[in-house]
Protein backbone atom coordinates (compact mmCIF):
# COMPACT_ATOMS: atom_id res chain seq x y z
CA UNK A 1 0.00 0.00 0.00
CA UNK A 2 1.43 3.32 -0.87
CA UNK A 3 0.68 6.51 0.69
CA UNK A 4 2.49 9.84 1.46
CA UNK A 5 2.92 11.35 -1.94
CA UNK A 6 2.12 14.67 -2.54
CA UNK A 7 -0.05 15.41 -5.89
CA UNK A 8 2.96 17.73 -7.39
CA UNK A 9 6.07 15.16 -6.33
CA UNK A 10 3.91 12.36 -8.76
CA UNK A 11 3.37 15.06 -11.07
CA UNK A 12 7.28 16.05 -11.19
CA UNK A 13 8.18 12.47 -10.99
CA UNK A 14 6.30 11.83 -13.80
CA UNK A 15 7.29 14.98 -16.27
CA UNK A 16 11.23 13.71 -15.79
CA UNK A 17 10.87 10.45 -16.76
CA UNK A 18 8.37 11.57 -20.11
CA UNK A 19 11.87 13.95 -20.82
CA UNK A 20 14.08 10.70 -20.79
CA UNK A 21 15.47 11.60 -16.91
CA UNK A 22 16.24 9.11 -14.73
CA UNK A 23 13.86 10.19 -12.04
CA UNK A 24 13.33 9.27 -8.17
CA UNK A 25 10.19 9.32 -5.79
CA UNK A 26 10.50 8.28 -2.64
CA UNK A 27 7.46 7.64 -0.57
CA UNK A 28 5.74 5.04 2.26
CA UNK A 29 4.76 1.87 1.70
CA UNK A 30 4.29 -0.95 3.28
CA UNK A 31 3.77 -4.56 2.39
CA UNK A 32 3.86 -7.52 4.16
CA UNK A 33 6.43 -9.25 2.06
CA UNK A 34 9.15 -6.35 3.19
CA UNK A 35 8.65 -6.31 7.36
CA UNK A 36 10.83 -3.30 8.82
CA UNK A 37 10.32 -1.45 5.30
CA UNK A 38 8.17 1.92 5.51
CA UNK A 39 9.53 3.39 2.21
CA UNK A 40 10.10 2.77 -1.12
CA UNK A 41 11.77 4.55 -4.07
CA UNK A 42 10.69 4.07 -7.37
CA UNK A 43 13.53 4.91 -9.95
CA UNK A 44 12.09 5.17 -13.34
CA UNK A 45 13.21 6.56 -17.02
CA UNK A 46 10.87 6.61 -19.90
CA UNK A 47 14.27 4.96 -21.89
CA UNK A 48 14.18 1.62 -21.32
CA UNK A 49 17.50 1.00 -21.92
CA UNK A 50 18.82 4.18 -20.04
CA UNK A 51 17.03 2.72 -17.33
CA UNK A 52 18.74 -0.57 -17.15
CA UNK A 53 22.12 0.91 -17.86
CA UNK A 54 21.59 2.79 -14.22
CA UNK A 55 20.50 -0.66 -12.45
CA UNK A 56 22.73 -2.10 -13.94
CA UNK A 57 25.43 0.19 -12.57
CA UNK A 58 23.58 -0.30 -9.12
CA UNK A 59 23.54 -4.22 -9.44
CA UNK A 60 20.02 -4.61 -10.53
CA UNK A 61 19.01 -6.75 -12.71
CA UNK A 62 17.13 -6.05 -15.74
CA UNK A 63 13.98 -8.44 -15.25
CA UNK A 64 13.39 -6.37 -11.94
CA UNK A 65 12.29 -3.33 -13.88
CA UNK A 66 8.59 -3.17 -13.12
CA UNK A 67 7.35 -2.40 -16.81
CA UNK A 68 4.09 -0.33 -16.89
CA UNK A 69 1.74 0.12 -19.78
CA UNK A 70 1.38 3.75 -19.37
CA UNK A 71 5.02 4.43 -19.98
CA UNK A 72 6.24 4.53 -15.88
CA UNK A 73 8.33 1.62 -16.01
CA UNK A 74 10.63 1.56 -12.79
CA UNK A 75 13.27 -0.11 -10.36
CA UNK A 76 11.60 -0.33 -6.91
CA UNK A 77 14.43 0.44 -4.54
CA UNK A 78 13.82 -1.23 -0.36
CA UNK A 79 15.88 -1.15 2.37
CA UNK A 80 19.13 -1.33 2.84
CA UNK A 81 19.72 -1.31 -1.11
CA UNK A 82 17.72 1.76 -1.08
CA UNK A 83 19.98 3.40 0.99
CA UNK A 84 22.82 2.33 -0.20
CA UNK A 85 22.05 3.71 -3.57
CA UNK A 86 20.52 6.61 -2.91
CA UNK A 87 23.27 7.68 -0.77
CA UNK A 88 25.49 6.95 -3.83
CA UNK A 89 23.58 9.11 -5.95
CA UNK A 90 23.54 12.07 -3.36
CA UNK A 91 19.99 12.19 -3.13
CA UNK A 92 19.98 12.34 1.36
CA UNK A 93 17.16 14.10 0.94
CA UNK A 94 15.41 10.81 -0.28
CA UNK A 95 16.75 8.88 2.90
CA UNK A 96 14.41 8.96 6.12
CA UNK A 97 15.48 7.46 9.04
CA UNK A 98 14.78 6.71 12.78
CA UNK A 99 17.14 5.90 15.08
CA UNK A 100 16.84 2.30 14.47
CA UNK A 101 18.25 2.83 10.70
CA UNK A 102 14.50 2.10 9.38
CA UNK A 103 14.07 4.08 6.59
CA UNK A 104 10.87 6.17 7.07
CA UNK A 105 9.93 10.36 7.06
Amino acid sequence: MAFGIKRQELIEWKRRIDHGEIAFLTHYWLDDRFPGSKTVTKVGCHDLERLAAWGQKHGLKIEWIHHRKDGYSHFDLIGKRQKEILLNEGLNEHIWENSSGTLEK
